[in-house]
């Protein structure tokens, strides 16, 4: 098996004690920067099958999975983003526990724009962020050298899949924690959910609200747009029978209005809010009740405005997040037709509201 454990850091907590918010500890998560167990037996049982049959790739593969071991002990290396704001706090006569800190560390996130961030952030945040696209294209990596086979091809897409979700939730955060309206103190919680993705290195594994966003994805990664007449029913039928009860209280409170219609079919029909009107318009135009994938990309061009969520890479809904992300503020930013916010951005408010009362 690979050797992917980690060693202990300075700035890191005890192995196996992580904490999910600016206090209690947690028992249940590994090492900081260590692959979990069932991920090591899968590389583990990849290499094994790799070096028998396929000596050269095995060695890649090795190499590749102890160059990110290496990574991710130095990221534990750096102070934790708990301990550096704790100890910030007590030199102003605080401590970890105080309001203030938590304020202190929203003001610094939520002062900059995402451009501007960057260079604010805790090195320890940074190098999370970094630590997990490595991750990601190592598993990535072992997939594309073991093809399609069986054993491996679901494991490996499930990890990737979990590791994009990660990534999606962490900017879901930030654009919730930008948003002027979102309520100070669930704001607190989302920070509290951020520091302990930074320390832990292990996915967002302590985040309350993570789970919802990562069925969505999940949902939508296994629901290929079928178009047809172009109302979304199937799309959103075959999306709403992986959700659960909240998902169902979200349409029905939110489906009159139309920016969450919008944000919808987006997710649903992978097009542009522009795309879907430019494809309807057409189809009224020339009397066509029904219309096919490649029907659809003739009427738009060889362009299209978001990346396409396929079976064969599950790390093309990150893309296809940011896209319509990027698209909303642009809208807003110059009041044009459409909707202004990410259907993530608007279920994970209504999934927080539900939750927290």
């Amino acid at each position: 098996m690979v050797d992917t454990s980690l060693g202990k850091s300075a700035g890191s907590c005890p192995p196996g004690s992580r904490t999910c918010d600016y206090g209690g500890p947690r028992q249940d998560l590994p090492p900081a920067y260590a692959l979990r167990k069932q991920e090591e037996r899968l590389i583990g049982d990849i290499y094994a099958f790799l070096e028998s049959s396929f000596p050269e790739e095995g060695s890649l593969l090795k190499e590749r999975f102890s160059a990110l071991k290496e990574l991710g002990a130095a990221v534990a290396r750096f102070p934790s983003v708990r301990a550096a704001e704790g100890g910030h706090a007590e030199r102003r006569q605080g401590g970890a526990n105080d309001p203030s800190t938590r304020d202190s560390f929203l003001e610094s996130l939520s002062a900059y724009s995402p451009a501007a961030r960057l260079l604010r952030l805790p090195t320890r945040a940074v190098g999370a962020h970094g630590y997990f696209i490595a991750k990601c294209n190592a598993f990535s990596f072992a997939s594309k050298l073991v093809g399609d086979i069986e054993a491996f091809y679901k494991p490996l897409r499930q990890v990737i899949l979990s590791i994009t979700c990660t990534l999606l939730a962490e900017e879901v955060y930030f654009s919730c924690l930008n948003d002027p309206l979102f309520p100070r103190k669930t704001k607190g919680r989302m920070v509290d959910d951020l520091v302990s993705l930074w320390d832990s290195g292990t996915e967002l594994s302590t985040a309350k609200h993570r789970p919802a966003l990562e069925a969505l994805w999940t949902v939508r990664d296994a629901s290929p747009p079928s178009f047809g007449t172009m109302d979304g029913a199937s799309e959103l039928m075959r999306v709403s029978l992986g959700m659960g009860k909240d998902w169902s209280e979200f349409l029905i409170a939110q489906l009159d209005n139309p920016e969450t219609q919008g944000a919808l079919e987006e997710f649903l029909f992978n097009l542009s809010f522009e795309e879907i009107q430019e494809v309807r318009s057409r189809l009224a135009r020339f009397g066509i009740s029904a219309i096919s994938h490649d029907e659809v990309r003739s009427f738009l061009g060889s362009r299209p405005a978001y990346t396409m969520v396929k079976s064969t890479d599950p790390r093309a809904i990150y893309d296809f997040y940011l896209e319509r992300r990027d698209t909303a503020v642009c809208r807003a930013h110059n009041s044009a037709p459409g909707p202004k916010k990410t259907l993530e951005e608007m279920y994970f408010r209504f999934h927080i509201a539900r939750e927290e009362g």
